[in-house]
């Protein structure tokens, strides 16, 4: 195991790349922890969007990342910027001797996630890939059973995602709904439920796609996958972004031998059934877990936060680092093989 150098005598100074819709999310994540992190500085290269972060902030602004580099003291550089822009600004970060935390899908190309990683290593620094809706009540409760093996043998998993995102949304930012910058409905806006399926039921074993296009896009807003899991278990996902008039849900059901769990709502946030063969002291919980969302990105950037200050105090290991982002990355890039070539897809991709 590599060793990294801890910081346990200051706060943890971060600056953050790209001020627009998600980066809100990072800032008041950021704030619920300014015992432990400050915000030293912010870059993006729309100047309204800076000036609202600088202001939010109180950080310095830089209107390009590589002269924010030049002076920055940051410990860490955030990338909430476009997915396809991540790997080259992932490895300048690196290069310059900064840890790395990159929204999800932390790559949109395979070769490009692996890059990252490489250069991270060879930087000796770390890579964060957020996956904050692993730390929802729901899923943590959910994540337990599992490893507990209270389903016993698990026979059949459904995933849906019926959101909507309109015309307007793609219209507002040219880089959405683009295969360079973006990637579609699985890899941006489902890839949370993309990652549940190796996370939660373990490694897949082969993949079947289907995907449709109605939006004026480059990339799909519908879409279907058959799974098929090394522990042979079975299972689909289905995924639109078409869904009249507002986002609908976000459910996981597992069916097992001794256990049957529904986690429905409009972002997994609601424990809808919950039923097995024996009874934990924590069952008491599943209605403390429920929790009401305005948001389909749940409320788990806090708690993702913790683990990356913990990390980085040299008190725990990373919970998704940037090997356990190439996983979902994985899953994504053989269904989007899957759908183009018609064919079953076998993982992992290269030996």
């Amino acid at each position: 195991m590599r060793n990294y150098p801890t910081i346990t005598d200051r706060k943890i100074r971060m600056a953050l790349v790209g001020c627009g819709r998600i980066a809100a999310n990072h800032f008041n994540a950021m704030k619920q922890h300014a015992a432990n992190i400050e915000i030293v500085d912010v870059c993006d290269v729309n100047s309204d969007a800076l000036k609202n972060a600088v202001e939010l902030t109180g950080a310095k602004g830089h209107p390009s990342l590589t002269e924010m580099l030049k002076t920055t003291t940051a410990d860490v550089v955030i990338l909430t910027t476009p997915s396809g822009l991540h790997p080259d600004q992932a490895v300048e970060i690196a290069k310059s001797g900064r840890h790395v935390m990159t929204e999800k899908p932390m790559a949109t190309r395979w070769e490009d996630g692996l890059r990252m990683v490489k250069a991270c290593d060879d930087a000796g620094v770390r890579l964060f890939v957020v996956k904050q809706n692993r730390r929802n009540s729901t899923l943590q409760l959910l994540k337990r059973a599992v490893e507990q093996k209270r389903f016993g043998r698990i026979h059949m998993v459904n995933i849906n995602v019926f959101w909507t995102r309109p015309q307007e949304y793609y219209d507002a930012a040219k880089w959405r709904g683009t295969w360079e910058f973006d990637g579609g409905a699985f890899m941006n806006q489902a890839s949370h439920y993309v990652d549940l399926l190796d996370w939660l039921i373990g490694p897949v074993e082969k993949i079947q796609a289907m995907m449709s296009t109605t939006r004026d896009i480059e990339v799909e807003d519908t879409g279907v996958l058959n799974v098929k899991w090394r522990n042979g278990a079975l299972g689909s996902m289905s995924v639109t972004m078409l869904t009249y008039p507002q986002n609908l849900e976000g459910s996981i059901t597992i069916l097992g031998e001794k256990g049957t769990v529904r986690v429905g709502g409009v972002a997994v946030n609601d424990i809808q059934l919950w039923q097995f063969a024996d009874v934990q002291d924590y069952d008491a919980q599943i209605k403390d877990a429920n929790y009401q969302t305005t948001s389909v990105y749940g409320f788990g950037h806090p708690l993702y936060y913790n683990n990356v200050i913990e990390v980085l105090r040299g008190k725990a290991e990373p919970e998704t680092d940037g090997r356990e982002g190439l996983k979902s990355l994985e899953l994504l890039i053989g269904a989007y093989l899957a759908a183009r070539d018609g064919k079953t897809v076998s993982l992992p991709l290269e030996y």
